[in-house]
């Protein structure tokens, strides 16, 4: 099967402060508000640790719900906490150290729920592509008034 690469391209714009409107690829989705916490920002909207966050644990939650259903089992619904460990680096930095994700989901079959346990996880983008790391090319070309 054939690696077809795909891009998107997502908007960002700064409004004031810390605050930012995130406009995504398609256009039927609502723009995201983004905001850092105190003291920095003002903390009225999640920053990019939470988004994270959220993203591994819906990837997760997502990918294991889409196994379930093609091994058959009734998926009644699912929860999922996850707990972001942030941390100081060597150089004082704060930095994302861990990433723990607990899914609890609610089926009407066990046994064939065994057949997801192992094999979920490969197929969550996000996840697997944080655990490998992704490389990040930043270009910064400042527009002076």
């Amino acid at each position: 099967m054939a690696i077809k690469e795909q891009t998107c391209e997502t908007f960002i714009e700064m409004l004031q402060d810390y605050q930012f409107k995130v406009t995504f690829p398609r256009e039927e989705l609502e723009p995201l508000m983004m905001d850092e916490p105190r003291p920095v920002g003002k903390g009225q909207y999640p920053n990019a640790g939470l988004l994270i966050a959220a993203a591994t644990g819906n990837c997760l939650a997502s990918s294991l719900s889409f196994c379930l259903r093609r091994a058959r089992v009734d998926v009644k619904g699912m929860t999922a906490v996850v707990r972001t460990t942030i941390e100081r680096n060597e150089k004082g930095r704060l930095r994302i150290t861990g990433i723990n994700v607990e899914l609890r989901p609610v089926v009407g079959d066990l046994k064939r729920f065994e057949i997801c346990r192992d094999v979920f996880e490969d197929f969550c983008i996000v996840t697997e592509s944080i655990r490998k790391g992704i490389p990040v090319k930043v270009d910064v070309a400042p527009i002076c008034e």
